[in-house]
């Protein structure tokens, strides 16, 4: 239908005042063109004509029943079951007049991201207003503002709005994943899964982890996950990153090394850390690391394999293990004097890109370590160990931000004309 208004003109012979038609007639032309011929609003249409308020407010909600669930199925009945776990699982339009009320109905469509919290308000208000009105016949007359009002509220939440965009489904995108056609490019990506309701989300997460962890998954499939899940990662709630986290742990509890390892890979990968993760997870992960470095001190390839995985893995280090990290990487980047200096070019990248991580107590750790380590101490006395060593202070000067002694002992360390007051403070 054209955009003709919806409401005859007042040379029809109707029972309604001409004022009262003409607020009617605006009120009822705010819906969007292609609903304009739904045959509930043209039995609205037909009893306002002549007064018929209650059987107006009853047509007028099925009108709005109607647009919902058509909006739902369009945008998506896997996520409506899920999110509303029916009685009965919805699969066409008329499951949603056999096993879903309306108060369900407006409840899904906002879980759903059809309706907006103060959307499912006002409609729970215009439900009521049915009920009263329409379903018992015995209730007060409702008067022409208590229909106006109510037509409002509908046309501004759901019968001028139009259709939500159509949430993707999980199995066709992992399906597309695994194939040359997926797009990797991160506006799509965002656009794509940012958007998702917070179940689907927990529900793709989950895909992904599963599927990265399982030794058959295909190079293509892993590495489109690679890109894609740390984008969704950004958009998830804090309680499904948790649930990730213990996912990690319980990994760590099977006895699976394969899987734990690949598991944690994941984890780094989306959050750049294992914070979520519980304290005796890192423990195992980080101790493991730290003793394969210092048990490869000088081994250059092995140093920058480990400092590679220790780069990938964060800085959620446990306490306990805080000295141990912060020696180990001090010592291999340090690395030792021969006929020139020796130290693992893979790794020093890495170790930098770290020391700018660290925070004051980390800062306060590597001042412990140049003052007790015996080790570093035989490292240091010549220039080109000791500034390998100040480019370290340097660093935690300028991104640790450390304060009283450690930064006066740091500011000691970098300054070249201070060396032999710096010697003998830590007792070389």
């Amino acid at each position: 239908m054209s955009k003709q208004e919806i409401i005859p003109s007042p040379e029809h012979s109707l029972q309604i005042s001409g004022e009262e038609i003409e607020y009617l007639r605006k009120a009822l032309n705010a819906v969007r063109d292609e609903f304009r011929d739904n045959p509930y609003i043209l039995e609205t249409q037909r009893v306002l004509t002549v007064k018929g308020y209650r059987s107006a407010i009853g047509s007028y909600w099925n009108a709005v029943v109607d647009d919902l669930r058509r909006k739902i199925l369009h945008r998506s009945l896997d996520l409506f079951n899920k999110e509303m776990n029916p009685r009965r699982k919805i699969k066409s339009y008329e499951d949603f007049q056999q096993y879903v009320t309306d108060y369900d109905l407006i409840e899904g469509a906002y879980k759903i991201g059809i309706l907006s919290w103060e959307a499912k308000k006002l409609l729970h208000q215009a439900r009521e207003t049915r009920h009263i009105f329409d379903g018992h016949p015995a209730s007060s007359e409702p008067s022409a503002i208590k229909v106006m009002d109510m037509i409002i509220d509908c046309n501004k939440y759901v019968l001028s709005l139009e259709y939500p965009p159509a949430v993707v489904n999980i199995d066709d995108y992992i399906a597309n994943m695994d194939s040359a056609n997926y797009r990797r490019d991160e506006i799509a990506v965002e656009q794509a899964l940012g958007d998702l309701p917070d179940v689907y989300k927990a529900e793709l997460i989950n895909r992904f982890f599963d599927i990265y962890k399982h030794t058959g998954t295909s190079t293509t499939l892993r590495s489109n996950i690679e890109f894609s899940a740390p984008i969704l990662w950004r958009f998830l709630p804090r309680d499904t990153k948790h649930q990730i986290g213990r996912r990690v742990d319980k990994e760590l509890q099977s006895g699976n090394q394969a899987a734990f390892e690949q598991t944690t890979r994941f984890l780094s990968l989306v959050d750049g850390s294992l914070r979520y993760t519980a304290t005796a997870t890192r423990q195992a992960i980080f101790s493991d690391l730290i003793t394969q470095l210092e048990n490869n001190l000088d081994n250059w390839e092995e140093e920058g394999r480990v400092c590679a995985k220790l780069e990938q893995t964060g800085m959620s280090i446990p306490e306990r293990l805080l000295e141990r990290y912060v020696s180990a990487l001090t010592l291999t980047y340090v690395g030792y004097q021969g006929w020139k200096t020796y130290y693992s070019w893979s790794a020093a990248p890495k170790i930098r890109r770290m020391f700018e991580s660290f925070d004051e107590r980390s800062a306060e750790t590597f001042v412990e370590c140049v003052k007790q380590s015996t080790k570093l101490k035989s490292r240091i006395g010549n220039k080109n160990q000791l500034d390998r060593l100040r480019t370290l202070a340097n660093i935690l000067l300028e991104r640790a931000n450390p304060r009283g002694a450690t930064k006066q002992f740091l500011e000691l360390l970098v300054d070249d004309k201070r060396a032999q007051e710096f010697y003998r403070t830590i007792g070389r």
